[in-house]
This record gives structure tokens, C-alpha cells and sequence, in this order.
């Protein structure tokens, strides 16, 4: 299991999620939330599509998106950027923010699943080759603007509900996967354990 001091949960809504059970969690996400007391969390609001994440560098030991990057368009025209890659753009605050070591948790909708498409706001599909453009010693992602270089621990296919804590008993993961297989039309998520390099 990874020591987390700190996470940062993307898209967290009021319930960001901690799936490394750090000791301090954070959130960002592009909603205005009335009364920022007692949430339990430190939240900082920013439109992801547009704005950097609004943390240090290397603060964070781990960073999550649940059901979060199939929203970040893969291209855009802002008015403040002009013509930009909000993914990789997005990728790149991840990295950033993310200390030597730290981890990039994701877990999304992903091709061939119906799951991708059938949400209007899905504008990012992902596949089970995506995360090759943000990892190893020269990742493809470069041509695009990508600085960051990732190491893949985890790039597969998966259940959402496996997810969340990471470290649940192998056995009940197992149980959930053959479940969907059978009866729910196959494994619709891919996920991601990405390591800062």
C-alpha cells in the first residue's frame, strides 16, 4: 500500500474520494460550493478545461479522477488559451503537482463499452492503450505537448467498485469482475495506477 500523507481527488463534488487512506484530503472541482466549513476536506474550486490545477508542486502523494477525464476534452478553443489539449494539459498539472513517486489513480469509462458513449458529456474516449502517450522514458505524449513521464503499475480493465479503497481483499475484486462478465456485459472501466517518475 502506498504511504499517503496528502491526496487529491478531481471532479470530487462534496465527497471526494481517498482510496490510498491519506491523512489529509483534498479536492478540486469546477463547482461553487456554498459553505466551505466543516467539509472534512480542503476544496479549491477551477474549471480543469481552462485553469491549472490550484495546488503546489510536489505536494500531493497521490492523485485520483473517478469517472473525471472522460470529461477534459481532448482539444478545445479557450479564450484565455486560444487552441489547446485540455487532456494534455490536464495531465501535465497531474504531474506537476503529483511528488517523486506519487501515484495518478484513475478509473473511466473506456471503449469498446457502451458506458464511453452513452453519457452526452463523455467527449474523451479512452482506450486501453491511451495511458501509453504519458509513460515511459519518451512518452508519445510529447509531440503533443506532454512534459511529464509516467510509469504504469496498473493499466487494465476493472470494475468501478474495486476501486475504492485499492487495497480490498483480492478475492471480493475476483468476485465483482466475473459478475460483470457474466451479467453485465464485460469489465466497461479501464484503470490506471500511474507513478510519477
Amino acid at each position: 500500500m502506498l504511504d499517503c500523507k496528502r491526496h487529491l481527488d478531481l471532479g470530487c463534488g462534496l465527497s471526494p474520494r481517498n482510496p490510498y487512506g491519506a491523512n489529509e484530503s483534498f479536492g478540486c472541482d469546477i463547482r461553487e460550493i456554498d459553505s466551505l466549513d466543516d467539509l472534512g476536506f480542503t476544496y479549491r474550486k477551477a474549471n480543469l478545461i481552462e485553469e491549472s490545477i490550484p495546488y503546489e508542486d510536489d505536494f500531493f502523494d497521490s492523485v485520483s479522477a473517478f469517472d473525471f477525464i472522460e470529461h477534459i476534452p481532448r482539444q478545445s478553443f479557450t479564450t484565455s488559451k486560444g487552441h489547446c489539449n485540455p487532456f494534455i494539459d490536464l495531465m501535465n498539472e497531474i504531474y506537476r503537482v503529483l511528488r517523486p513517486g506519487g501515484v495518478f489513480l484513475a478509473i473511466t469509462p473506456a471503449y469498446p463499452n457502451v458506458s464511453a458513449f452513452t453519457d452526452p458529456t463523455h467527449v474523451n474516449i479512452i482506450t486501453e492503450h491511451t495511458h501509453e502517450y504519458f509513460c515511459g522514458t519518451e512518452p508519445m505524449g510529447r509531440v503533443y505537448g506532454f512534459t511529464g513521464k509516467f510509469e504504469a503499475l496498473t493499466a487494465k480493465r476493472e470494475t468501478g467498485s474495486n476501486v475504492d479503497p485499492i487495497d480490498q481483499p483480492e478475492f471480493r475484486k475476483m468476485m465483482r469482475r466475473l459478475h460483470r462478465r457474466l451479467f453485465r456485459g464485460g469489465l466497461s472501466h479501464m484503470l490506471w495506477e500511474l507513478k510519477k517518475a
